[in-house]
């Protein structure tokens, strides 16, 4: 991130301390906005769906990985219902103990709960079939963002898929020094998408969020 990061070890913590302040519950996870919550959901199925299947070149859907999972929103209501195994990471322990809870039944085909920083997570080699990696990218640098999608791509089994959606700023990077982090634009996510290795497949807009909000962009990687 060149020089907007100052200090890497501050843009972590403060982050952690950020988190660590914010009720496990849907609309703190979603900022005060838990209304979009289904909104949401349902345009990530959709997106989600046009790669699943048995076709060739098909996407499995034995087992996801959630990626700042916070309480298990998507694990839910998105993943639960199509993968058979989910595992949830998450670098903020009261929010994975709260999942447990949350999940209900549906919690007994989680695989993993992985209490981690993505900066320092190492998924299992060969384990997934899609990699899900919602409003989280913001908290990483460039440098931790590009090793981490290089970890996602050995964690993939074959056809498996990686899925970045987030806010992507107009132009440029934008600091957010409440909860310490940046939003991108779509260039730039690209580019780092690329410095990892890896291409981008399909993506799309999601529509139908608050005017006031960020565009949010759906980015399919293999």
């Amino acid at each position: 991130m060149g020089d907007i990061v100052e200090d890497e070890a501050s843009f972590y913590s403060n982050a952690q301390d950020y988190w660590k302040d914010i009720p496990p519950t849907v609309d703190g996870m979603l900022g005060g906005y838990g209304s979009i919550s289904s909104i949401d959901i349902n345009g990530s199925k959709a997106f989600l769906q046009k790669f699943l299947g048995d076709g060739e070149g098909k996407t499995g859907s034995g087992c996801a990985l959630d990626c700042g999972a916070g309480i298990g929103r998507i694990t839910k209501r998105l993943l639960l219902p199509l993968f058979k195994t989910v595992d949830l990471v998450d670098v903020t322990q009261e929010f994975l103990d709260k999942a447990k809870t949350y999940l209900g039944d549906d919690g007994k085909r989680v695989g993993n709960y992985f209490c981690c920083g993505l900066q320092d997570f190492v998924p299992e080699s060969g384990r997934y079939d899609v990699i899900w990696i919602q409003w989280v990218i913001g908290h990483l640098t460039d440098d931790h963002l590009i090793d981490f999608l290089r970890r996602c791509q050995k964690a993939l089994r074959p056809n498996g898929l990686i899925v970045i959606k987030d806010n992507v700023s107009y132009e440029g990077v934008i600091p957010d020094e409440e909860d310490s982090s940046v939003c991108r634009d779509l260039n730039i996510v690209c580019s780092l998408v690329s410095k990892a290795g890896l291409r981008i497949v399909h993506q799309e807009q999601q529509k139908n969020f608050p005017k006031e909000l960020y565009q949010v962009h759906t980015l399919a990687i293999r």
